[in-house]
């Protein structure tokens, strides 16, 4: 597909919007259908939609492994912060309330960050699963 002008032209038209999709459903998630795990499945699905466009060279290029592998871990960092930090402020684990002195804002606070390490995390992981299967039977090619 590398050389197809046409799929080439629509996907740099796309991929562009599949992300912003991806930020609404982040941003949107505590008031409606989607979150962290949908926004960070769809980031990903842009990243793969780019690969198999472009391919497999040129989107390592744009999110190469090390980063990959680093999101998987910076997320469940993020999301395990957010409950220490409850902890730190003589909450429970992962008890909002105590983030802000008003319940209700902690509340919100919390999900945010919540959902923004769920999504850090899942997107890593859908890339890095791409990329193992991607990896499959090429070993040797060299």
């Amino acid at each position: 597909m590398r050389h197809d002008l046409i799929l080439r032209v629509v996907a740099k038209l796309l991929i562009p919007f599949i992300l912003l999709f991806a930020l609404y459903v982040q941003f949107h998630g505590d008031f409606g259908p989607g979150g962290g795990f949908q926004a960070g499945v769809i980031a990903a699905a842009a990243v793969i939609f780019y690969a198999l466009i472009f391919g497999l060279a040129d989107a390592r290029r744009v999110v190469p492994e090390p980063l990959v592998e680093s999101m998987m871990a910076i997320g469940v960092l993020v999301y395990g912060g957010v409950g220490v930090i409850g902890l730190l402020l003589g909450g429970q684990f992962l008890d909002y309330f105590v983030l802000d002195h008003d319940p209700v804002h902690g509340q919100h606070r919390g999900i945010f960050w919540v959902e923004v390490g769920v999504a850090i995390t899942v997107s890593g992981v859908m890339l890095k699963i791409f990329y193992m299967f991607a990896d499959r039977g090429r070993i040797d090619e060299s």
